[in-house]
This record gives structure tokens, C-alpha cells and sequence, in this order.
């Protein structure tokens, strides 16, 4: 089985930065594309980021220039810098067994997730 635990989330006023967390386990063997999701209130899920088997990012528009998606051994990372309001959210990882390609923002590419962590921005 794999599992993915989020954790860092936390309130922070607008301009601050946070780092999200992930740690994800399972076969040693395997490569995954891995993503961070999020969910604001009242809004639908959407891609934030994510990583490919070859180390290389794809961002969403509103997150580009932003974040940074990195991965170490078997930690997901999201560094959120110039957080704004509208980043509140509960902010999810995501893996898939296999290359991202094209569809690494899609929900539907993945196979496993987290439970969440909650980020929330004030002005």
C-alpha cells in the first residue's frame, strides 16, 4: 500500500510563506507522480503543482512564480511564498504510479491521498 501524511499547514498573514510537507510510503521500487491538490471553501479541488518521475515541476497560473514543488528520498514539498487569501485551503498530496506527462494537475491521474492539511491566509 502506499500512504501519504501531510503536515506544515498552519495560518499565516498575507505575504508570509509556509512549507507543506509529505511524506510518502510504500514500495522503494516504484515511481510516482506526485502532486499537491488543494480545496478552498465552496470551490472544487484543483491542481496546485506537481513533480515528475524525472524531478521536473508543472504549476498551476495562479500558484507559478510562487511555489516551489520539490521532492527529497521518500518527502513531498510545497514552499509557498507571497501567500495570498485566496491560497486558503485545505491542501492535499496526491501519487500516481507513473509518469505525470501531461496530466499531472488532472485529479483524476492519481491514485493515492492524503488526508489533508489546512492553510489558511489573512489579509
Amino acid at each position: 500500500q502506499v500512504q501519504l501524511v501531510e503536515s506544515g499547514g498552519g495560518s499565516v498573514q498575507a505575504g508570509g510563506s509556509l512549507r507543506l510537507s509529505c511524506q510518502v510510503s510504500g514500495d522503494s521500487d516504484s515511481n510516482y507522480c506526485l502532486a499537491w491538490f488543494r480545496q478552498g471553501p465552496g470551490k472544487e479541488r484543483e491542481g496546485v503543482a506537481s513533480i515528475d518521475i524525472d524531478g521536473r515541476p508543472t504549476y498551476a497560473d495562479p500558484v507559478k512564480g510562487r511555489f516551489a514543488i520539490t521532492k527529497e528520498k521518500d518527502t513531498l514539498y510545497l514552499q509557498m511564498n507571497n501567500l495570498k487569501p485566496d491560497d486558503t485551503a485545505m491542501y492535499y498530496c496526491a501519487a500516481y504510479l507513473g509518469r505525470c506527462g501531461g496530466s499531472g494537475l488532472l485529479a483524476a491521474t492519481y491514485q493515492y491521498w492524503g488526508q489533508g492539511t489546512q492553510v489558511t491566509v489573512s489579509s
